[in-house]
Parts: structure tokens; C-alpha cells; sequence
């Protein structure tokens, strides 16, 4: 249970991170939200309030990498301490390889990469000051295996399970427990934000994205791997098959990934 622990959830104005967001009030979780649109993160805030969480919330748009550790040090500051953090924030992409501006490289990799990484390692030494604590971060299956329209995204989700298992491994004598959430297809707004080739918006919510499992199923069982601290949880439908079959059939999996429908 998280009952009087305080949790930290970046991209928790929507999807994933929202539905997380009221399943730790009712925990009565000390709640800290981060997203980059304030309205709606009023409005959750609002209603973790009303489910009796104390909860603050700080507007910031986590490309701005300059300022993190500013972010992070007002974080800790809310409640005096951090115990758990779940970096969900993220953006994904809908464009080929060499269409794609390195530009928008540049930005999936600040947002889904280098933001987690530059917080974790600001809050990580408060952590283990503090007895230890648990990092949750939000991969996904394309973090498991190329796929079409995605290669910056597909990259920056591989570098998380990279940084943060190595985290995990170095950590775990101070109490450090690393939670990799690893989504397939989730009804979010994933696909509508996503980055064209040339920075613009998506807007469009894709066919698979539609059919996917609900952000309140999917935050049940994300919240239960946190607070059980499992290294690794995969959320979704029929599509997770496609992690089981890139390891153990690798090469059918090549074959698959180049027929499979990437919106």
C-alpha cells in the first residue's frame, strides 16, 4: 500500500498517468503531478483532492532540460520527500527514418530519455538518504523491438531499459527498486500528440490505439506492480505476444514487424 507515502507522477494530466494518479488517492498517497497542460492538471488535481489526497501539482514541459533540476528540487520540497516516482511522461511518433528532422529526433529523445534520466539522478541520492525508494518508468513494447513510424521513439524507450536495469542492478543494496511499465496498446492520446516528420502534430487517434485496453485497466495493473515493486510489468492486449515471440522466435519476429500495420 502507499497509504501516507508520497508519489511523484510526471504525464499525469491524461491516459495512463491520470487513471494512475486517483488510484494512489485512494491510497491516500501524498500526490505530486507534473504535465504541461495546466487546465487539465487542475482538474485532476481536483479530483484527487476530493478523494481526501493531499496533491500539488507544477505545469512544466520536461523538453526544457535545462531547468529539471529546479522541477525536481520543488518536488521534493512538497511533501519533504519523494518514496516513489512513476516517469510516465512521453511522446511518440508517427514518421519514417529518413523523413524524420533531427529535430524531432532530438525531441523524443529529451522527453522520453534524458528528462527521466536527469530526475531520477537528481532524486535517487534523496532516496537513498531517506532508506531507499522505487522508480517506476514507463517503456513500452516498442522498447522491446524496431518498429515502422517509430525509430526515435522505439530508441529512447530501448534507452530506458538500458539506463534504468543498469540502475536497478547498482542500486539494489540501498533499497532502490526500478519498475519498468512496458504498455502495448493503451486507449490514450499517445497517437493524436505524436510527432510527424516535421514537428507537427499527429491528430489522429490510430486504429489499434482506439481498440486498446482502458487507461483504469491498465492503471490496476500498473499501481499493483508498483506497489509490489516488480521489475517489470507488461500492460495491453493480444499485441504483448509480440515480446514473447521477438525472444524466443527472433527471426519471425523481423518478419512480423515488417508486415504489422504501424498505426
Amino acid at each position: 500500500m502507499i497509504n501516507n507515502k508520497t508519489v511523484w507522477i510526471t504525464g499525469a494530466s491524461s491516459g495512463i498517468g491520470e487513471a494512475c494518479a486517483y488510484l494512489f488517492a485512494k491510497e491516500k498517497a501524498n500526490l505530486i503531478l507534473t504535465a504541461t497542460r495546466s487546465d487539465k492538471l487542475q482538474e485532476v488535481q481536483s479530483k484527487c483532492l476530493y478523494m481526501g489526497a493531499q496533491c500539488v501539482i507544477f505545469t512544466y514541459d520536461l523538453s526544457d532540460l535545462e531547468n529539471i533540476d529546479k522541477l525536481t528540487d520543488r518536488a521534493l520540497a512538497a511533501f519533504g520527500k519523494i518514496d516513489t516516482v512513476f516517469l510516465n511522461a512521453g511522446i511518440s511518433q508517427r514518421s519514417k527514418t529518413l523523413d524524420t528532422s533531427f529535430k524531432v529526433d532530438e525531441k523524443i529523445m529529451n522527453i522520453n530519455f534524458f528528462a527521466p534520466v536527469k530526475i531520477a539522478k537528481r532524486l535517487m541520492p534523496e532516496m537513498i538518504k531517506n532508506g531507499g525508494g522505487t522508480i517506476a518508468v514507463t517503456s513500452s513494447i516498442s522498447g522491446k523491438f524496431g518498429f515502422p513510424l517509430r525509430s526515435a521513439y522505439a530508441s529512447s524507450k530501448f534507452a530506458l531499459y538500458g539506463f534504468f536495469e543498469t540502475v536497478h542492478a547498482e542500486y539494489y543494496d540501498d533499497n532502490i527498486r526500478v519498475v519498468m511499465v512496458c504498455p502495448g496498446r493503451i486507449k490514450t492520446n499517445i497517437s493524436y500528440n505524436a510527432l510527424e516528420a516535421d514537428g507537427h502534430k499527429h491528430a489522429k487517434m490510430d486504429e489499434g490505439q482506439d481498440s486498446g485496453m482502458s487507461t483504469e485497466k491498465a492503471a490496476k495493473k500498473i499501481v499493483r506492480a508498483i506497489n509490489k515493486r516488480k521489475p517489470e510489468v507488461l500492460v495491453g492486449g493480444k499485441e504483448l505476444i509480440m515480446v514473447y515471440i521477438k525472444r524466443f522466435l527472433p527471426g519471425l519476429s523481423r518478419k512480423l514487424v515488417r508486415k504489422v500495420s504501424a498505426t
